[in-house]
């Protein structure tokens, strides 16, 4: 089965084939115009997806080798996510799926991000434990069999990926902000800035970061280096060990929270997906988790880590093969739940 797979949930505009379960390719186009602004922009997201979908969406078919009267069926998130951002991929999809009489389904944003781990071998085998953390979630997710997922705990306020990027922005490092404080991070000491873990004594499975942002904004608040924005240059040495212990703090309680529940639930297998999940440091420490306890971690490959149109084809072909087919009542929606 060929199946052309769309994504425009945020700021990228993204297509990609998916050829019996093979990727032929995944061409992502990201908006930099955001970055001036600190942040995602919505209406100048909307408009770049209607001004990308159609050459991304031919970059994708060209690349792969097929033409649209090869396709199979097409997949297309459907949500959560910015709501003209994903209408703009609905209604492309619908559209064309009306014009070439293919089958269409809708797919889960996170849906997507669980699967992308599926995308290279080898794969976690069912049930497994999935973190998705990313910019817009935090949540740990017990997979029990193909489409059947059982939230386990979500952050209560921000998700990592949205603390590394308000941090990077009061850091002065622009948007987005967590691989260049990562990049930084791996210059600096973890230990000469101790941030806050919050949550850790809780036996619940929630997180949040909000207090880890906070406290570095009143750290740099009252040594001078942040007033209504960045005050100041801080020096290169004392930034990188600010980056260092901040990013210190966000792993490791996602390192706990994560450990927590795989030794609660049995679960050998571990999945992490989502933008955050390409943090160098995270890695290294769930690696070393996995292998002192006997388990097995799995990262998708860095191109499949933020959002892309690969995850949304492989997920929408297994929604596909359980007979989950869309009509054209697809619509977008912004909160959609898991």
């Amino acid at each position: 089965m060929i199946v052309l797979g769309l994504e425009t949930s945020c700021d990228e505009t993204s297509a990609a084939v998916l050829r019996h379960g093979e990727v032929r390719s995944n061409i992502i186009s990201s908006q930099l115009v955001h970055g001036r602004y600190g942040g995602i922009v919505p209406e100048l997201a909307s408009r770049a997806h209607q001004r990308l979908i159609v050459p991304v969406t031919d970059e994708a078919l060209r690349t792969a080798g097929v033409s649209l009267q090869d396709l199979d069926a097409v997949a297309v998130t459907c949500g959560p996510g910015l709501m003209g951002a994903l209408l703009v991929g609905v209604n492309f999809a619908k559209a064309l799926a009306f014009g070439l009489g293919t089958p269409l389904t809708g797919v889960n944003h996170l849906e997507g991000h669980i699967y992308s781990t599926f995308l290279s071998l080898p794969r976690p085998q069912f049930p497994f434990l999935c973190l998705i953390v990313s910019g817009g979630h935090t949540q740990l997710m017990a997979v029990e069999k193909p489409l059947s997922h059982r939230l386990l705990g979500e952050t209560l306020d921000d998700a990592a990926g949205e603390a590394y990027d308000k941090v990077g922005k009061m850091l002065g490092l622009g948007f987005p902000g967590g691989p260049r404080i990562d990049a930084r991070a791996r210059e600096g000491d973890p230990d000469a800035i101790r941030f806050p873990r919050s949550l850790l004594a809780d036996d619940s499975f929630d997180f949040s970061f909000s207090g880890v942002k906070t406290a570095v904004l009143y750290w740099l608040r009252d040594r001078g280096y942040y007033r209504d924005g960045p005050a100041g240059t801080i020096p290169d040495g004392l930034l990188n060990d600010i980056c260092a212990g901040f990013q210190a703090a966000v792993t490791d309680v996602l390192l706990q929270k994560t450990a927590a529940a795989a030794e609660r639930f049995g679960f050998r297998d571990i999945a992490v997906a989502g933008g955050v999940s390409a943090n160098s440091e995270l890695r290294r420490k769930l690696r070393t988790y996995a292998t002192e306890s006997g388990r097995t971690v799995f990262f998708p490959s860095p191109e499949f880590c933020t959002d892309n149109a690969a995850m949304i084809a492989i997920a929408g072909d297994l929604r596909l093969r359980h007979g989950h087919i869309a009509d054209l009542h697809l619509t977008a929606v912004a909160n959609l739940p898991l």
